[in-house]
């Protein structure tokens, strides 16, 4: 089990984390903060220019991960975690995570009034000795003040809170230890074993009545995605659609679904790849859109969303893909993509996002060079 201490920069997670681990047999501390540490003697100076936060690093969020696991399989016990995570992608990135080793996580928040936490940063002394260091550590901990409020929305409804104004460290972590007894702070996140060879996977496009797109948001990883999920073995990837569309959304399917777009999916370490297909749900009327449900451990949110406003919430993989299907659906022919492109008609990424822009008006059907065209308009595949 993991323990996550997560609050304000200055709230006392590591004072309380230590203290917790007296009242929690056999625990263990973890910072994953060594992990950064470790990052920045590993990484090119070039690497961290681009970045502000190491917990931007996708290296840092995975080994966060199979550091925390390295170390339950280790010693045993639970990991007390004191970290400050206010990007919700990342909480679901990395809880995910360790929902797909079986892992359990108890997120706990520790809110401290802002004036009393100010007291506490202006007081704090990060490195004896060095005044200037420690100064530029009092400023991140104010400067990150306010994302901390932005974020509370969803803190205070993912996690148990935990009002530290009145308490010290040691009396924070026994209550945190009698909530942890009780099951506070337990998330509920589905078990999605990570895969350990290239998948089939099927996904469902669902329309409101103005034709916008339906996107959900998972608990379990960064970003929106599309209804569906993983193709079992020996099932048809279409009933495969319709299944996930019943079990994520709680909407049934009658009429066979229509192909938009096969896209081979390259493997990019740790990923495996693999085939992915997009289908055409048609419309949900108004009603059908009201009455759909969501699975808490898997799925916190939806919405339709026009194709301009999907580029703002997907992976540009899985927007390419989107916007490709749009173009199929409405020329009423599958496309085979590869990487998200068309096969056969190599683009560079200017040229494909110049082509896709223009799309309104020209659907992205015939680019300027390729094979020849079958009657139906469409480049035959490659091969």
């Amino acid at each position: 089990m993991i323990v996550w201490l997560n609050g304000a920069f200055g709230a006392g997670k590591t004072a309380t984390a230590r203290e917790l681990v007296d009242f929690m047999p056999g625990s263990t501390f973890y910072d994953p903060e060594l992990v950064g540490n470790g990052l920045r003697m590993l990484l090119p100076r070039k690497r961290w220019e681009e970045v502000s936060d190491y917990q931007d690093l996708p290296s840092w969020r995975r080994l966060v991960v199979d550091t925390g696991a390295a170390l339950i399989a280790e010693v045993g016990g639970p990991l007390v975690v004191p970290m400050t995570v206010l990007r919700q992608e990342y909480r679901d990135e990395i809880f995910g995570g360790f929902a797909a080793r079986r892992i359990p996580v108890r997120h706990v928040l520790l809110h401290t009034d802002e004036t009393i936490l100010r007291e506490r940063i202006a007081k704090r002394e990060e490195i004896p000795g060095d005044t200037d260091a420690s100064e530029s550590v009092r400023r991140w901990c104010l400067d990150h003040l306010a994302p901390y409020r932005a974020a509370l929305g969803w803190l205070t409804t993912d996690a148990h809170v935990v009002d530290t104004t009145g308490l010290t460290p040691r009396q924070t972590a026994a209550h945190i230890a009698d909530a942890v007894r009780d099951g506070a702070g337990n998330c509920d996140i589905v078990q999605t074993p990570e895969p350990t060879a290239a998948t089939l996977a099927a996904g469902v496009l669902l329309f409101d009545e103005d034709d916008r797109v339906l996107l959900v948001d998972p608990t379990y990883k960064p970003g929106w995605e599309f209804p569906g999920g993983v193709v079992e073995p020996g099932e048809p990837p279409m009933c495969a659609g319709v299944r996930e569309v019943t079990e994520e959304l709680g909407v049934r399917l009658d009429a066979p679904l229509r192909l938009l777009v096969a896209d081979w999916e390259r493997p990019q370490p740790p990923g495996f790849g693999g085939l992915r297909l997009l289908f055409d749900g048609d419309r949900l009327t108004t009603e059908a859109a009201r009455e759909l449900q969501l699975p808490g451990s898997e799925l916190r949110g939806w919405r339709f969303v026009t194709e301009s406003e999907a580029a703002g919430l997907l992976p540009p993989v899985r927007l390419h893909r989107l916007r490709w299907a749009l173009r199929a659906r409405e020329q009423g022919c599958p496309l085979y993509l590869e990487a998200g492109v068309p096969a056969g008609r190599p683009l560079d990424a200017a040229t494909l996002e110049a082509t896709l822009a223009d799309s309104s008006a020209h659907p992205p059907v015939h680019p300027p060079a390729g094979p020849p065209a079958d009657p139906a308009g469409v480049p035959r595949p490659a091969g």
